[in-house]
């Protein structure tokens, strides 16, 4: 009988070989996991070392804080060779002694006009805006298009970013900065009263702080508001009349950004105009405003509440089209004195003012849906109620002739033709189709067509 095979060997040759597998694996990883750690340093050096070349690195300064999402928008935008081309292209005037300008909020309603309006007529200007989302975001993308057919360069960053606008000033002397960057809207400021905060009075300040220490410091214009007369009875109103009574935290910002300002001129010698705007309206508006929503509204076929006070009086606005506005701007930044300081220290009093500009001839909201529904030819749903107890305040009227003696502003645009000039854009912008009365013997400007949009 054949005895049974001797598998000894090959069990022992097994062990062995699946021992030297393992070890074999074991070295393979351990062999990857230290490849991996270099590669993973040495994309974290490449990154230090691309932080350290293309951006300053943060300041010591207290007021200087940041969140690391500006810090990376910051290297984002601020980095390239490329990008600072666009810079220096955008802000370069064209034009004899122009202006060099940076406009905050430049993708805004406001903003967005008065940057074609300096453009076209030869100031270099540089935007910046960081598109939120308080109304649809797409209208000011549209905007920015805009402005690029005007080589115009928009920086997508928010005014709280230091380094940003440090490097900016760093590679343009600005002369003048027209400053509209702002969160708008009296009754969004129930909601969401921090960004209020944010970015009307901890922005303004780090502009300023920003401004303060350019070599050389640039003259400032930026938006104040009507909304700082809060319960002012007296009328019209007059920049001499009493501001010490906001009915909104809103107006409180505003305020607050006025007495700021003050404080800033009398340190360090900033040149400084504040402009108490009185309700603007006109193509490429705010959504949010009662014209541009009572518009939408009625073509839609919902109903509108129109405003009665307490004591059941009308409800009354200063409507000031867009275009006067402009002027009133460029007129601010015409006559605007150049800021006294130098690296922070005041040499010698400087400039500071405050104008309305308005219309100087208030408007019912019952008078502004009747225009707009001769205009679109369709009935409102008017719905009447009392105003609610939100900030807003129920009557404004401008006084501007400081305006107009300091730098002859005279608004010349009426409701009606305004609104007109609105709807005829509202309705070709978003495609619609009504049954809109046409203007008879005159055309509407566009604001990339026009110099005084």
């Amino acid at each position: 009988m054949a005895s049974p095979p001797d598998t000894s060997k090959t069990s022992k040759l097994e062990r062995y070989n699946s021992y030297v597998r393992r070890v074999n694996s074991t070295k393979l990883l351990a062999a990857s996991s230290k490849l991996l750690f270099r590669v993973t340093l040495l994309v974290a050096l490449i990154l230090i070392f691309f932080f350290t070349i293309n951006y300053p690195p943060i300041s010591d300064n207290p007021h200087h804080l940041h969140t690391t999402a500006h810090f990376l928008s910051s290297a984002f935008y601020g980095s390239g060779a490329a990008w600072e081309k666009q810079v220096r292209h955008s802000s370069t005037p064209r034009r004899p002694h122009g202006f060099s300008v940076l406009v905050t909020g430049a993708a805004g309603f406001v903003g967005s006009h008065c940057s074609i309006a300096l453009k076209k007529r030869g100031d270099g200007v540089l935007g910046l805006d960081n598109f939120n989302s308080y109304y649809d975001p797409s209208l000011k993308r549209a905007r920015q298009n805009l402005l690029q057919k005007q080589e115009i360069f928009i920086i997508d960053a928010d005014i709280n970013d230091s380094d940003l606008l440090s490097k900016l000033f760093d590679i343009v002397p600005f002369t003048h900065v027209l400053h509209l960057a702002a969160q708008a809207g009296v009754r969004y400021a129930m909601q969401n009263p921090q960004s209020y905060v944010k970015s009307n009075i901890a922005g303004f300040v780090n502009l300023l702080e920003i401004a303060k220490a350019a070599d050389p410091q640039p003259a400032i214009v930026w938006a104040s508001s009507s909304s700082v007369y809060g319960l002012n009875t007296q009328n019209p109103f007059s920049e001499s009349h009493r501001t010490d009574q906001p009915a909104s935290l809103y107006a409180a910002t505003k305020k607050a950004g006025e007495e700021i300002a003050h404080t800033y001129n009398h340190i360090y010698g900033l040149s400084i105009t504040g402009l108490r705007f009185f309700t603007v309206y006109g193509p490429w508006g705010r959504p949010d405003m009662a014209y541009f929503f009572f518009t939408k509204d009625i073509l839609q076929g919902k109903s509108v509440n129109i405003y009665r006070t307490q004591d059941d009086k009308e409800v009354a606005r200063d409507f000031t089209y867009i275009d006067d506005i402009v002027k009133g701007c460029l007129g601010a930044l015409d006559t605007a004195e150049k800021s006294t300081g130098s690296g922070g220290k005041k040499k010698a009093p400087a400039q500071l003012r405050v104008y309305n500009l308005g219309n100087t001839s208030p408007v019912s909201v019952g008078k502004l849906v009747a225009i707009l529904e001769s205009l679109v030819n369709v009935k409102a749903k008017k719905h009447v109620i009392r105003m609610p107890r939100n900030g807003d305040v129920p009557f404004t009227h401008a006084n501007v002739s400081l305006a107009y003696k300091d730098f002859g502003y005279k608004p010349t645009t009426d409701l009606a033709t305004g609104l007109r000039k609105f709807v005829k854009w509202y309705v070709g912008y978003y495609g619609i189709q009504p049954r809109v009365k046409k203007e008879t013997g005159s055309t509407d400007k566009h604001p990339d067509d026009s110099s005084s949009a």
